[in-house]
């Protein structure tokens, strides 16, 4: 017995002790075959009526579900309504099993008897259970407990109605207990009067056989109405009239005669007309895809498992319709070789080809939606054929068709109410607001009945939003805002209204207000789906604005929503979408906005085709569908996720394992994704449904890779672990195939056998699927799949260790991430290295070329995936600039010295572009003479040399440092070349008399230094200590010892009183020169205080930390002014994208610039930020910025130089 009913009994245990008679009770109950004789002797022997009746009940307790019923039934039978009435929140679901009766399923030969008699339909050829909703009919039609009243089961055309009412009353317990004077079915339909009084007749005629009551038929209406009041209660009494296919609430009235009627129609709304409870079954076309193809088998007379690959695609086009699946399976019984060509009609919505005679009573599927449109009301056919320009699967908000119709909101929804009841529509109600939606095919048919009006309905929709919006203007907090963001460009395509449309797509207002609201997955969508359109008003437009958004979709998805006008300004400027930005921001800029422009961004070539941001964490793998179409992902967050390749757009999202996710793969086909997880477990996912397939567990550490063989006829996996195993599993039997021991091939390596870790970090398959790949350390090695021998062995010649590597399927290309953050491309016939490529922020998980090899992905701790294209990947010359730069302002120049990555000095014309490659050496630091007539750079062997840039002389100081030079400057006058380095000295170099001085005290290494007037100097270093120098003598003239931890910066007040320090503990401190401790310690950052800067009227103090903080601060008395703080979003990333590293007071100290993951601008007097500028890295470790504050130069980790101005 249920939880639930046993509970309910003994809630109410005591009060049916006291009040029930047994006697009756338990003769209805032996009649039931709920309770035997002896049972019923053992209760009558208890000598009182109360002890009887606990016994009954502990007898019953004992039982199942249908003792309960049968129960609950005596009760109501016998006159104890009150006491049943305690029962019925108790009274189980029925299960269809008979206790050993002769029965099949509940059918007995008295329930075949019964229903025969009665005219109940039989079992259609093909048959399978819905169980759910056979319950839910039995529950209502219990609830009528043996009172008039009425079940419905409404739903549209072709949703099993019919065979579930049928199925409802075909169980023995369930007639014997709920309707024993038996069950009348009539198949009514549509009827005019005549036709009604026919169906009257003919049922009246089957009720009284023996003509008891009548020689004649009834003549009329109210007649036979009358007579069939009396028959039912007097030779009927206890039966229940099933009335199938109803259509009109006046046909119900001939019926509404104190019976118990069970009905089916497709509009809810026909009970009303008449008295009585009602109870309300609805049906859903919602077959699942399972019990699809179990219709499918039974027609065919094949296993599931047999049915051809069609059988799964027209499972899918039925759209979860009975109907339509028993029509075509039906269909296939006599056509059996047919599966392609009732796979192309569905697919085509050839609905009317779709024919065959069955029980049901229209032939085709679009005979049967019609009928049901036909009988709306003429007056709002109209609106009806307007919805067919509603997508599938859409829930479209009531506003949006007050918006197409014109009406106010109460009048649309008493039309689309109409819709609703006629199961023409479907309403979803979230909160207050009401949603409404079309099955998919009703959708289907819609668009086939209507598809010469389309273009214009499409039309009369956007017609009618010109007419109460501007496209940029629609606000989030409108009920229809989200429908019109996703679904305008889609009407205008389909209204032919090209011109529109361009218009909407090309306006960076519309770009802004959409990505905000959605993201930018959807819009690059639009791009792809209506490039045939966009095209026509101007593809390099198209063009400009798809690059735009699938390159900085990883911006645009996150929040805060960055400002996508200064977004826009970094595009080329020959881009639309640049040259609107120029616009808006010049507009802006008159309100006071502050706008960049990136000035030398022409030198910049951009090798990411998309980038996305799918995953909360890192990630740790991405990989190809064989297709190349989609994209699957997987990381820190646990998910898999699977988007379209072109844009972004996701697909899928599932929780696949309970700790980290290492990687995935698609398997040859298509059909599965295999993932892999810290969890030890591997598992294979269905990559349509996100079903999970399998799982394997034998690894006993965690599993770091997955990937199937590119063998379409012989599936293989290939599964790599910290357990040093290379593993290949047969995926049809689950079978491990070879066990693979890299650690061995590390034998004779310097590292003790013992102490060796050895991680197979990946895995990759030859193209033609004999060879596999693995990476370990340093080294790559190739095996032969079918003797598990040794082929080949690598070594990359890095120290890092290769994060991940995998070989192109069309050429002999190679594509390696290293855990120094980059990716590098390999020739692996010449074993040369092409080229490599930098764009993310972090360490590099994964490679992936695209199936075709045109392309590849990568994914990082960054959190966002890169698709490159191969060949100008390959063509790129790859020079990126260290971040270790001198920048000169003078007058209108800009001149930048830099070293790049193959050890060049370049002099670089920030404004022209020009540059001047000067000399090669090995350089860790570099500087310019005040005026531009010597460089300086010290190198990593503490080397230190001048270059005088008009004739090329070198001047070498003849002594040096002795470990590598940090950081050089020229004094003001250019004759004097300061350094310091690692070795923990300062040098002082008059180069042209040779005089030298050296600085040494410190006790580690310097970590920089600054001028300071009248020869003086003051250095910071690890030591914590901070100590004013005189250049001349190189004595110290005054030593502080500011912090227990590491010296990382310190500033001097432009009134030259004060300096400030900043340490690893957390802590900031401003000093007086003149006192030996702080005038204020200011506590508060939660980081370490990496830089400081003092305003140039010397009243604030800023300090920036490595948690993104930034603090302002009042010199005079230590106040905290203003907390310039990241929003942390998405589990504590914050906003200004990691450390603040550098910063820089405007000269009216009403500004701040800082330099950390990227550039802010901060308004000082209220702390809030002005602008932020993205550059493409990240790790910005200096800004160097003009004495007006309007222009700005730095480097990003990526080695990308950005010289920027402000726009005015």
């Amino acid at each position: 017995m249920d939880a639930k009913a046993r509970n309910c009994l003994l809630q109410y245990r005591e009060a049916l002790e006291k009040d029930i008679k047994t006697s009756y009770i338990m003769d209805r109950m032996i009649n039931d075959g709920v309770l035997t004789i002896s049972e019923e002797e053992k209760v009558k022997n208890e000598p009182t009526q109360q002890q009887r009746a606990a016994l009954l009940i502990k007898t019953i307790l004992k039982k199942d579900n249908y003792s309960y019923i049968s129960f609950y039934n005596a009760l109501i039978h016998e006159g104890y309504k009150d006491l049943a009435a305690l029962l019925h929140s108790g009274i189980p679901v029925i299960s269809s099993s008979n206790g050993g009766k002769d029965s099949v399923g509940g059918i007995t030969s008295h329930v075949k008897t019964v229903l025969c008699e009665g005219g109940v339909p039989q079992r259609p050829v093909v048959f399978v259970t819905r169980k759910k909703l056979v319950n839910a009919i039995r529950q209502n039609l219990f609830k009528l407990s043996g009172e008039p009243g009425w079940v419905v089961i409404y739903g549209m055309a072709g949703c099993g109605k019919s065979v579930l009412a049928a199925e409802a009353v075909r169980d023995h317990f369930f007639l014997d207990g709920c309707f024993p004077g038996g069950v009348h079915w009539v198949s009514v339909g549509k009827q005019d009067k005549a036709g009604l009084l026919m169906k009257l007749q003919n049922l009246c005629t089957r009720l009284d056989q023996d003509e008891n009551f009548s020689q004649r038929p009834p003549l009329n209406i109210e007649e036979a109405k009358d007579r069939l009041r009396l028959l039912m209660l007097r030779k009927h009494p206890r039966s229940l009239l099933i009335l199938d296919d109803i259509w009109d609430s006046w046909i119900l009235k001939a019926f509404d005669n104190q019976c118990q009627i069970l009905l089916t129609t497709r509009d809810k709304s026909v009970t009303d007309s008449v008295m009585g409870p009602k109870y309300i079954v609805a049906v859903e076309s919602d077959l699942g895809k399972e019990k699809g193809l179990e219709i499918l088998s039974l027609f065919v007379n094949m296993k599931k498992a047999d049915l051809p690959e069609q059988a799964h695609s027209i499972i899918k086009e039925c759209k979860g319709s009975p109907l339509v699946v028993s029509l075509i399976g039906a269909l296939l019984r006599d056509f059996p070789n047919r599966w392609d060509y009732y796979l192309r009609q569905l697919q085509n919505k050839q609905f009317k080809r779709i024919r065959k005679s069955s029980f049901y009573d229209y032939e085709a599927l679009d005979e049967a939606m019609s009928i049901s449109v036909e009988m709306l009301r003429e007056d709002i056919k109209d609106y009806y054929t307007d919805l067919s320009i509603l997508q599938k699967d859409v829930k479209v908000p009531t506003k949006v068709l007050c918006i197409l119709w014109d009406m106010e909101t109460e009048e649309v929804e008493d039309i689309l109410q109409e819709f609703v009841n006629k199961s023409l529509l479907f309403c979803d109600r979230n909160g207050k607001s009401f949603r409404y939606y079309l099955h998919d095919l009703q959708v289907d048919f819609l668009i086939e009945k209507n598809r010469n009006q389309l273009q214009d309905l499409h039309k009369k929709i956007v017609t009618q939003f010109q007419k109460h919006y501007q496209p940029h203007t629609l606000s989030p907090d409108q009920e229809d805002c989200m429908y019109w963001y996703n679904f305008l460009a889609y009407h205008m395509a389909s209204a032919s209204m090209h011109k529109e449309l361009c218009a909407l797509m090309f306006s960076l207002d519309w770009i802004k207000a959409k990505t905000e609201l959605v993201g930018p997955a959807h819009l690059i969508h639009e791009f792809v789906e209506y490039r045939h359109i966009l095209d026509e008003k101007d593809c390099a437009v198209c063009e400009n604005f798809q690059e735009f958004l699938s390159l900085n979709g990883h911006l645009l998805g996150r929040q805060p929503f960055p400002n996508i006008v200064q977004l826009g300004l970094c595009e080329p400027e020959t881009s639309e979408v640049y040259q609107q930005a120029k616009l808006q921001a010049k507009q802006e800029v008159d309100h006071g906005m502050l706008y960049l422009e990136w000035i030398n961004k022409k030198n910049i070539k951009n090798l990411s085709r998309l980038v996305v941001r799918p995953h909360t964490d890192a990630v740790y793998h991405a990989c190809f569908s064989e297709d190349g179409q989609r994209i699957a992902s997987c990381g820190v967050d646990k998910t898999l996720q699977v988007f379209k390749a072109e844009t972004g757009e996701k697909l899928l999202e599932i929780k696949a394992h309970e700790d980290e996710v290492l990687c995935c793969a698609f398997s040859t086909d298509d059909r599965f994704i295999a993932t892999c997880s810290v969890d030890k477990k591997v598992k294979i996912w269905n990559s349509m449904t996100g079903g999970l397939v399998h799982v394997y567990d034998e690894h006993s550490e965690q599993v770091n890779c997955c990937h199937f063989t590119n063998n379409s006829h012989y599936l293989l996996l290939a599964t790599a672990s910290s357990d040093c195993f290379l593993k290949l599993w047969d995926v049809k039997s689950a079978n491990e195939r070879k066990s693979i021991n890299v650690k061995q091939f590390f034998l004779n390596s310097e590292e003790p056998q013992e102490d060796m870790e050895v991680i197979v970090k990946c895995c990759s398959w030859s193209a033609d699927g004999t060879r596999i790949m693995v990476a370990a350390k340093n080294k790559i090695f190739l095996f032969d799949i079918h003797t598990g021998g040794l082929l080949a062995e690598i070594h990359t010649g890095h120290h890092s260790t290769i994060q991940y590597c995998d070989f192109s399927p069309q050429n002999h290309l190679a594509v390696v991430a290293l855990s120094q953050c980059c990716v590098e491309l390999w020739n692996m016939d010449s074993c040369l290295k092409v080229a490599d490529c930098r764009g993310h922020l972090s360490w590099v998980h994964c490679v992936m070329f695209s199936p075709d090899g045109s392309s590849f992905l990568t994914s990082s701790d960054d959190q966002t995936i890169r698709l490159w294209e191969t060949k100008k990947v390959c063509k790129n010359s790859a020079i990126v600039l260290k971040q270790e730069i001198d920048v000169v302002f003078q007058e209108n120049e800009v001149m930048v010295l830099a070293v790049d990555n193959i050890k060049r000095l370049q002099l670089i014309n920030g404004k022209t572009g020009q540059i001047d490659y000067l000399i090669e050496a090995q350089v860790s630091c570099c500087c310019l003479s005040p005026h531009l007539q010597y460089i300086a750079f010290g190198g990593e062997d503490g080397a230190v040399e001048i270059l005088e840039l008009l004739n090329n002389r070198i001047f070498q100081s003849r002594i040096g440092h002795k470990k590598t030079v940090r950081h050089i400057q020229f004094t003001d006058d250019g004759k004097t070349l300061i350094s310091s380095s690692d070795d923990s000295s300062i040098q002082v170099w008059n180069w042209q008399s040779e005089e030298y001085v050296f600085l040494q005290a410190h006790q580690e290494t310097v970590k920089d230094f600054k001028l300071l007037k009248n020869s003086k100097l003051l250095s910071w270093s690890f030591d914590g200590t901070v100590k004013i120098w005189s250049i001349i003598t190189g004595r110290i003239e005054k030593d502080f010892v500011c912090h227990q931890d590491t010296v990382l910066s310190c500033d001097i007040s432009p009134d030259a009183t004060k300096f400030s320090s900043t340490s690893a503990d957390k802590t900031a401190k401003i000093w007086s020169f003149e006192l030996l401790s702080p005038l204020h310690e200011l506590r508060g950052h939660k980081g370490c205080v990496r830089c400081s800067v003092f305003s140039v009227d010397s009243t604030l103090l800023a300090t920036g930390d490595d948690n993104g903080e930034i603090r302002i601060w009042n010199v005079s008395n230590g106040e905290l002014l203003h907390l310039c703080a990241p929003i942390l979003v998405e589990e504590g990333a914050a906003t200004h994208g990691g450390w603040v590293t550098d910063l820089c007071f405007s000269p009216d100290s009403k500004m701040l610039v800082s330099a950390g993951g990227y550039l802010k601008w901060w308004n000082v007097v209220t702390g809030e930020s002005s602008q932020t500028f993205y550059t493409n890295g990240t790790c910005l470790k200096k800004i160097h910025v003009s004495s007006d504050f309007k222009t700005y130069v730095t480097v990003d980790n990526l080695g990308i130089l950005y010289i920027l101005q402000m726009l005015e």
